[in-house]
């Protein structure tokens, strides 16, 4: 693998990958591809190595005109978010807009003959299920928009990669955090408004939760994308899980030791997931990766970059 396309590149987990990738001596060029005019652009890191193409997502089709060079593996990772829980008309149709993305981010990886396209899928494709780990053979049962259309997303990326004589990796990304988080995440909230003396209130966060550290993540990415061949679906977590109120403390004496928190003062919304671990034992065989940053440490490396 010497030459890769990264759309969303300047995402926490695209980031994330490009220094994955800057870390291999094999590779030679990296494409980022970001939204014109982004003001994440200074995210990306200096190196030589990286060529900045600007395109928006609703022109995938073109990218073959904007990258003159024949690629090897196509890490697609651009999708317009809405929150998971919002399902109002608007927010549902700007969610059915990742189905043509994907349609047309498959094809153009085709035209630069990449031999592999590894796109980003989502744990809210399995839905609300009574299980101790979600595995890439746990049945899907989304029951939201968001879920509906990561798992439509996936198939025809399947379908479409098989017709065009590519391997094709889907990642079902569970819980990430890290720098370049979204400002409203659980944890970049959380830390925020513990450093700002501000209350923080929560649902008795009982449920059993996976978080990976977005380091971890693009390591993942880029592994699989060297050393996977074929079509596969995994789980991408830290593979372990525990209460979401011991994560919650973690934060805590992280950020601002010895305050209080308000468990059980939000209820939980409609329809909670409860028990999120996502099992990586097929993702650790194929690939030869495993998460190395503990919890804890994550997040006192955060907290120090947000505090300076």
């Amino acid at each position: 693998m010497q030459k890769i396309i990264i759309t969303g590149a300047t995402s926490m987990i695209g980031i994330a990958l490009i220094n994955a990738a800057l870390e291999d001596k094999e590779i030679q060029k990296i494409y980022a591809v970001v939204r014109p005019c982004s003001e994440k652009i200074t995210r990306i890191p200096a190196d030589s190595r990286i060529e900045i193409i600007p395109c928006g997502i609703e022109h995938y089709e073109k990218l073959p005109e904007l990258i003159s060079d024949s690629c090897d593996v196509f890490y697609h990772l651009a999708w317009p978010r809405t929150a998971t829980y919002e399902e109002a008309y608007e927010d549902m149709l700007l969610k059915c807009q990742n189905l043509q993305t994907v349609v047309k981010a498959v094809h153009a990886a085709s035209v630069m003959k990449c031999m592999k396209f590894v796109g980003a899928g989502s744990q809210s494709e399995y839905g609300v299920q009574d299980t101790d780990r979600f595995s890439p053979q746990t049945p899907c049962k989304p029951v939201r928009a968001d879920g509906i259309i990561h798992l439509a997303a996936g198939q025809l990326a399947q379908t479409l990669s098989l017709r065009l004589g590519m391997s094709c990796i889907w990642m079902r990304i569970f819980s990430i955090y890290g720098k370049y988080d979204r400002k409203n995440s659980l944890v970049s909230t959380t830390i925020s408004k513990l450093q700002n003396g501000e209350h923080c209130s929560f649902t008795p966060a009982r449920q059993l939760w996976d978080f990976l550290n977005a380091e971890d993540a693009g390591r993942a990415f880029y592994m699989v994308g060297k050393n996977v061949n074929g079509n596969h679906i995994y789980c991408l977590g830290s593979g372990t899980a525990k209460p979401l109120r011991e994560y919650i403390e973690i934060i805590r004496d992280a950020a601002a030791p010895g305050t209080k928190l308000g468990f059980g003062e939000i209820p939980y919304p409609p329809d909670p997931v409860m028990n999120l671990c996502a099992d990586i034992t097929t993702l650790r065989k194929d690939s030869g990766w495993f998460p190395t940053i503990k919890f804890e440490q994550g997040i006192h490396a955060l907290t120090e970059d947000i505090h300076d």
